[in-house]
């Protein structure tokens, strides 16, 4: 295919996303009332709003109520604020902090609606989309280049082993070779890393490196978590920016902000003082009578001017009035210089922090934002590449001479919404990693799990070529002190110390079917949310902690069956699409699929397999109906393998 084609292809299949991702919000809005999106998660009613400070250029507005928020907007989201109806509202903002009773929203205008009794719905995000169409339209040689490696029109150079000093002497074989391999790449490298091996502090040494090398690094990731991953790394160890909406970046990692350094700089004083006789030409303003278009009456600022200057009236204006807006205008005029002032200052003082970093680190999305327009870099490293479309990814490409990719194509990729543009899920870490497999190099020493949790995904998804650190072979649950279990034999077999591996059995019980809400295309089974809940309480009553216990299922309707059911016992509860790239000690995983027809559904696609059975650290519960599970004939080679291991109890 011809590279302009591509390109327009690409963008159309971003439109299909992006009206697709808006339409679902707004048909939920249309279809749902107020109550029914609240109790799906996806807004919060009856909020009071109140101004409670300000971080950097927002200001924050603490919303609450009486009674408990539960919701699935999380620290980070954007929101849309409105009175009654979010479809006739445009205030945006970003969830800051989140409570018991109350959440706190960084907006850059606060209207006085704003300010009383308002509701806050989850919003799409556009501007992501966005960016990623006007990015694709005025591509660069650089993002054009690395389409040409896709489509085969650009032969890619051998990448070549080069030495290094390392600066994390900890790094075993394969994460120095990726290292040595991604500085010897004149074009692009590709690391291959599959679950707990590493890939990040792989990607930290190889940023440091090519730092000491007097490059420039642009370092990105699709979400802020996994950014935020890549600054722990590199903090105080580079001169590193991090770029991107302050409230959606870790707490600890503040200072590493642009908005935060801005202020640090020397420079930054003229513009509080310019803020100070801003906020004073604004009261002033408010004391005189703005020429609204009622007021007015069809006369332009000029002519006001001239009239009161004269003392003259028109149009059936008294002087008065005239005069009155003649003020206003001219306070205007003088508000409007300052908050030039201001910008012209702002823009100068982050041209110089962004000339000097050696780093700059930001989302796919927040590399396109104007200040990071003409900057040219040496080297474009992207985490989490196989959860990344090709149209988010070319932002961060379009601004660099090579590029190094990092992911995993055995795991999920890109959620997408809309079936006709289906085709995005395909990242482009998955295809140039076939297309040129000697470009890359696997990862192969995992540092999460005790061994027998990684041998089945090891040997199904990755040739048995995964092996375990030697630290993490026999790690367990004996090591959290917890209790020994004292239930039934039942429960005590499931939460055996020694048993890292379970599968509950759920085939022989007549209430082991799955069911569907109505008008929900999704799946719950109420047996298995009920096994879930005992085995997390008997959990909870043996010592483990709340937050060292994760639930995974495939289906959303089952997050939100136990949600329900969980009343005290917080423990997180996500999709399995939802958790990818997180780890917890316990991992409880509800299958759901229970079926006279032995249907699967998604459960198909293996790489949701994959990613469900290599969050856990130390102990793996996978309850679900053998019978429907086995007609896959790897799920049922997994379930034989917890049977190899003495892992298999029927219920």
């Amino acid at each position: 295919m011809k590279i302009k084609k591509y390109i327009q292809k690409l963008i159309d299949l971003v439109k299909l996303e992006r009206e697709a991702e808006i339409e679902a919000m707004k048909e939920e809005m249309r279809a749902l009332s107020p109550k029914g999106r609240e109790k799906v998660g996806r807004a919060i009613l009856d909020l009071k709003g109140k101004i409670v400070g300000r971080e950097f250029e927002f200001l924050l507005v603490k919303y609450q109520r009486e009674r408990e928020i539960q919701t699935e907007i999380e620290v980070g989201d954007l929101v849309l604020i409105s009175k009654q109806n979010p479809l006739l509202s445009n205030l945006y903002g970003t969830v800051v902090e989140k409570r018991k009773k109350s959440i706190v929203v960084a907006l850059e205008f606060v209207p006085k609606w704003a300010q009383g009794k308002v509701r806050i719905d989850l919003a799409a995000n556009d501007i992501t989309f966005r960016r990623q169409i006007e990015n694709l339209k005025k591509l660069s040689n650089f993002g054009l280049l690395a389409l040409k490696f896709l489509l085969k029109k650009e032969k890619p150079r051998k990448s070549k082993f080069l030495y290094f000093d390392s600066q994390n002497k900890k790094l075993n074989k394969d994460q120095r070779q990726a290292v040595s391999l991604a500085l010897g790449s004149k074009d692009f490298f590709l690391i291959h890393g599959p679950f707990g091996t590493g890939k990040t502090t792989t990607l930290a040494e190889l940023i440091l490196q090519e730092v000491e090398r007097g490059k420039r690094v642009l370092a990105c990731a699709e979400s802020n978590v996994a950014v935020d991953n890549i600054v722990e790394k590199l903090y105080k160890k580079a001169r590193i920016v991090r770029v991107g909406h302050p409230s959606r970046v870790s707490k600890d990692l503040k200072e590493t902000t642009l908005s935060f350094l801005v202020q640090l700089h020397p420079d930054y004083r003229n513009v509080l003082k310019l803020r100070e006789e801003l906020e004073r030409l604004k009261n002033l303003r408010e004391k005189f009578l703005k020429p609204t278009k009622e007021r007015k009456r069809g006369l332009s600022r000029s002519e006001i001017l001239r009239l009161a200057m004269k003392g003259k009236t028109k149009r059936g204006i008294s002087s008065e009035e005239i005069k009155r807006m003649a003020q206003w205008i001219k306070l205007d005029k003088e508000i409007q210089k300052v908050f030039r002032a201001v910008k012209a200052i702002e823009n100068w003082i982050v041209k110089e922090i962004i000339k000097k970093a050696e780093v700059i680190l930001s989302t796919n999305s927040s590399a396109a934002l104007e200040f990071l327009e003409n900057e040219i870099f040496d080297v474009a490293i992207i985490d989490e590449a196989s959860q990344t479309t090709i149209p988010s990814c070319l932002i961060p490409l379009a601004k660099a001479k090579k590029f190094i990719l990092a992911g995993d194509h055995k795991q999920l990729p890109p959620t997408i919404m809309n079936e006709r543009a289906f085709e995005l899920s395909e990242t482009l870490f998955e295809k140039l990693i076939k297309i040129y497999p000697q470009k890359s190099k696997m990862l192969k020493i995992q540092y999460r799990m005790n061994e027998v949790l990684m041998k089945f995904p090891s040997f199904q998804f990755y040739g048995g070529k995964i092996k375990s650190f030697e630290k993490v072979k026999k790690i367990s649950l004996k090591d959290l002190k917890l209790k020994r279990p004292n239930f039934d034999s039942f429960f005590n077999f499931i939460l055996d110390f020694k048993k890292p591996l379970v599968f509950v059995d759920t085939a022989k019980i007549p209430e082991k079917w799955e069911s569907q809400r109505e008008s929900s295309t999704s799946r719950e089974n109420h047996f298995e949310a009920f096994l879930v809940m005992e085995i997390l309480k008997k959990f909870l009553k043996i010592g483990a902690k709340r937050n060292q216990i994760g639930v995974i299922t495939p289906y959303d309707d089952q997050v939100k069956l136990i949600r329900s059911l969980l009343e005290d016992e917080k423990c997180e509860v996500k999709s399995v699409d939802g958790y990818q790239g997180r780890e917890k000690e316990i991992i409880i995983i509800s299958f759901v699929r229970s079926n006279k027809e032995g249907e699967l559904g998604f459960l198909e696609d293996l790489r949701r397999l994959n990613v469900s059975l290599t969050r856990a650290k130390r102990k793996l519960i996978a309850i679900g109906d053998s019978k429907t599970l086995s007609k896959n004939k790897v799920y049922k080679s997994f379930i034989e393998f917890c049977k190899k291991v003495g892992g298999y109890i029927e219920v």
